[in-house]
């Protein structure tokens, strides 16, 4: 009997449209643990990928925001579980990449997808309100979703910052393309798997790899794009140039702020990270004759 064998290495992909697709440039770059060792090969997305994701993000678009709030509901709550299932999985994955506290994170992370599944079919109430208006009229102000967002994530905590701009984003009704952490990107495919296996839609969720200097900027003057959440480019250059690209078609730009630490403070969890990724629309009625 054999006992010597090769271990079969992970392939690490892109997330587009429900599939796995490599780069099409084909090009990779080397991910290292946190004290040197190689890990893997990440795929590098090129400008034409993250014109994909958007196309991918844009055709799921109409079909995930006309689902019902429950059903948006159940599809996270669905997520939340099957990140539980493989919550040793992810917790190795974060302690090779030297996150502090691998368990800390990985239990906030589904926390935070089941927070975010029971504010489905609450949100609208608490962003939005009944104005009062001097004249013979009704107006209700109330929160719809942008469309298609771009989210660039941060190195620090790399799967719990991701769950926390991307769920409160697609359970508004939004569409997403992510990039994920430029530094810890292993992890962020690994929770691609776990999208691509659950019950939410192909295209809704769009995991990119690479370069942050390389995407932020097309996705940012992306037509298609309607809110762009540039929490993870900490250059400054790079924020400007992303911000002028995204004001030329009036793109809405947002960006959490604060340490590393803050993502696990429970307080960083919000209705208002929703808004974030709404509009909020007024409507006047006429009342009486």
């Amino acid at each position: 009997m054999v006992t010597d064998r090769l271990e079969v290495r992970k392939t690490y992909k892109l997330f587009i449209g429900g599939a796995f697709p490599r780069s099409e440039s084909g090009r990779t770059y080397p991910v290292e643990s946190a004290d040197g060792r190689f890990l893997a090969h990440a795929c590098l997305a090129s400008r034409k990928d993250a014109r994909d994701a958007v196309a991918a993000a844009r055709k799921a678009q109409e079909g995930w925001v006309g689902r019902t709030a429950y059903n948006r509901a159940q599809i996270l709550y669905r997520v939340a579980e099957m990140l539980e299932g493989r919550a040793a999985q992810f917790r190795e994955e974060l302690a090779v990449g030297g996150s502090p506290d691998p368990a800390a994170e990985v239990a906030a992370a589904v926390d935070r997808w089941v927070w975010y599944a029971g504010w489905a079919d609450k949100f609208g109430q608490v962003l939005g309100t009944h104005n009062p208006v001097a004249g013979p009229f009704f107006t209700f102000s109330v929160p719809e979703p942008s469309g298609v967002a771009a989210v660039v994530c941060p190195d620090d905590a790399p799967l719990l910052a991701l769950v926390s701009r991307v769920a409160p984003a697609i359970v508004a009704g939004n569409t997403v393309v992510v990039v994920a952490s430029e530094r810890w990107p292993l992890v962020s495919m690994t929770l691609a798997e776990v999208l691509a296996t659950s019950d939410l839609p192909g295209g809704v969720v769009n995991l990119l790899t690479g370069r942050r200097a390389e995407l932020a900027v097309p996705l940012a003057a992306h037509r298609e794009v309607d809110v762009l959440d540039l929490t993870g480019v900490d250059d400054p250059a790079v924020r400007t140039e992303a911000e002028r690209a995204a004001a030329d078609h009036v793109t809405r730009v947002r960006r959490a702020e604060g340490p590393a630490a803050a993502w696990f403070d429970p307080s960083s969890q919000s209705p208002y990270a929703i808004a974030d990724f709404c509009e909020i629309k007024t409507v006047w009625h006429p009342m009486g004759l």
